[in-house]
C-alpha cells in the first residue's frame, strides 16, 4: 500500500484566463526553469513520457500521468520504491483570472 511520505502545496494567481494559462502551461516549450531543460517525446496526454536535463547530471525521467483539460494534470517521476508526482490545478476565478495550484507528493 502506498504511503503519502511528504506533500507541499503552492498556488498562485494570474490575470491570464484558464484557457490561456492551460494551453501555456502544456507547452513544455514555454517551461523555464535555468539552468533545467525540459523535454516532452510526444503530445501533453497520458503516457506521454518527458526529461529535465541539469548541468553534470543524469536526466530526469517522468511521464504524464493524467490530464484533464483544462483543468488539471498530474506529471510523476518513479524511483526505486517511491513515486514523486506534481499535481497542477487551474481554477477559473469569478473575474476572469485563474489561480494554479500545484501539489508536489512523494510516496513510498
Amino acid at each position: 500500500m502506498e504511503t503519502i511520505a511528504s506533500e507541499m502545496t503552492h498556488a498562485v494567481e494570474t490575470s491570464a484566463s484558464p484557457a490561456f494559462a492551460w494551453n501555456y502551461w502544456t507547452n513544455v516549450a514555454n517551461w523555464d526553469d535555468p539552468p533545467a531543460i525540459f523535454q516532452l517525446e510526444g503530445p501533453f496526454v497520458p503516457g506521454t513520457r518527458g526529461s529535465t536535463r541539469l548541468p553534470g547530471q543524469e536526466p530526469l525521467h517522468w511521464f504524464i500521468r493524467e490530464v484533464t483539460p483544462p483543468n488539471a494534470a498530474t506529471i510523476e517521476m518513479s524511483f526505486d520504491g517511491a513515486a514523486l508526482s506534481f499535481e497542477w490545478r487551474f481554477v477559473g476565478l469569478s473575474d476572469g483570472r485563474t489561480r494554479l495550484t500545484q501539489r508536489i507528493v512523494l510516496r513510498r
